[in-house]
């Protein structure tokens, strides 16, 4: 049988085929636009770490005073006293103070420029904390950590660009004129968004080549390559400038348990109200220990831009649908002597319900092909409107091509259901009389 009306429909629709058309560019462009906008929202909203999310937490802590912060938040990063305090207390399962750096990357072979690569300081937690996938070896030990050890992470782009992709665990890389050894490399792993560096790179980054100590990092004085916000100027030097009011430090802490987020949290608020009765803090603790997700929602790393844009095309994509009605139920009502035919030959409602509803959804996979023509199109285009590091993470995948063709034949058949309604209230008699 459904073959049967599937032939009708087909047949159908090539005896009108202008209204056809404008059918099928209704649900195409419609689709089109709220697929191409869903990519952007889908690619800049979703969970980097599923796995783990909920047992990651970023550290926030007052250190500015309220008349400093806006709306009561906290800033998004800490002080190196308030940072390396709570790392010290080792209240969690796993901690890493993290930071941005720039390191040279020199080659063994003279004939071979250096070059400027993105790098991470972390401590040895961070990496099976964040899950980092290794290829070889592994990252360094705490043991390294307390000892300010010259080790280092490569990723696989680095490791083919020096050691043309052959084993480099134990050997070394020289970074700015010092050499490092090499404990393990990773795959080039940057997940989207970089929920660990919102506070430097808004939460889209191509992520690091190299990953180094942050004792070590100390030791040799390396600034941060992100955001540095003082209240006021530290005196000159590196000690001053370590014992600063300088916020530019993140603090991650893996907690597997409710009890450990709670017993975490009134940690650092208990560590705040000590600074406060010490004279160093002049208001009351203000602290803040979130997890992956409410992290990302409370720094706003979704575009504005891209909730807007999938708003306006969802609406863009009702109105498609309502003149598709409008359209349907012209189409269906000029049909009205060949449906009173067949219900006085016996066909039921439900019959005739069928047929349509097969009908539209012919119209719905047309539709949907020329959706995803045209959302493919929109994906290329998305660089116009948003920025690049943002762009190239809309793609055009198989389940965006699935939910394309999915949307398109749900929404055709959605529409058709009122125009269907009207057909199969046609009365037999009253067409047989007036033919």
């Amino acid at each position: 049988m459904f073959s049967y009306y599937l032939q009708l429909g087909l047949r159908s629709l090539r005896r009108n085929p202008m209204l056809t058309a404008l059918m099928v560019m209704a649900i195409g462009f419609g689709v089109a636009a709220s697929m191409t906008t869903y990519s952007v929202f889908r690619a800049t909203a979703r969970d980097p770490i599923p796995q783990k999310s909920s047992v990651l937490f970023n550290t926030q802590l007052d250190a500015f005073g309220p008349e400093n912060i806006e709306k009561g938040e906290p800033a998004g990063a800490l002080t190196y006293k308030d940072a390396t305090a709570l790392f010290r207390a080792h209240k969690a399962k796993r901690q890493t103070i993290i930071y941005p750096v720039s390191v040279s990357v020199i080659p063994d072979d003279p004939a071979r420029l250096p070059s400027r690569e993105a790098a991470y300081a972390a401590g040895s937690d961070f990496f099976p904390m964040f899950d980092v996938p290794f290829i070889q070896g592994g990252g360094w030990t705490t043991d390294d950590d307390e000892k300010h050890a010259s080790v280092a992470v490569i990723t696989k782009s680095t490791n083919d660009k020096l050691f043309n992709g052959a084993a480099s665990v134990g050997r070394q890389i020289n970074l700015d004129g010092r050499l490092f050894r090499i404990t393990g490399v990773i795959e080039d792993w940057a997940p989207q968004p970089l929920f660990f560096d919102v506070w430097n790179t808004g939460g889209f980054d191509e992520g690091a080549s190299v990953y180094i100590p942050f004792t070590r990092a100390v030791d040799l004085q390396m600034s941060t390559n992100g955001n540095n916000n003082c209240v006021a100027e530290p005196a000159e030097g590196w000690a001053n400038y370590l014992q600063s009011e300088c916020i530019w430090l993140s603090l991650w802490s893996e907690l597997p348990t409710k009890a450990d987020v709670d017993a975490y949290r009134d940690y650092v608020a208990g560590y705040a109200a000590e600074q406060q009765r010490a004279g160093r803090f002049r208001w009351a603790p203000n602290v803040r220990v979130r997890d992956v997700v409410d992290w990302l929602d409370a720094e706003h790393v979704v575009p504005p831009e891209s909730q807007v844009s999938l708003v306006v095309s969802l609406g863009f994509l009702v109105i498609c649908l309502v003149n598709t009605v409008g359209l349907l139920l012209a189409k269906f009502m000029r049909r009205a002597p060949e449906i009173g035919v067949r219900r006085a030959l016996g066909a039921s409602r439900r019959d005739i319900y069928a047929q349509f509803l097969i009908e539209a959804g012919t119209i719905g996979v047309a539709g949907g092909i020329l959706g995803l023509l045209l959302t493919g199109l929109g994906v290329l285009g998305v660089g116009l409107v948003f920025p690049e590091e943002i762009a190239r993470l809309a793609t055009l995948d198989p389940v965006l091509i699935l939910l394309t063709l999915v949307v398109a034949i749900v929404a055709s058949v959605v529409a058709a259901f009122y125009p269907t309604w009207r057909a199969a209230q046609v009365q037999p008699a009253w067409q047989l009389k007036s033919n």
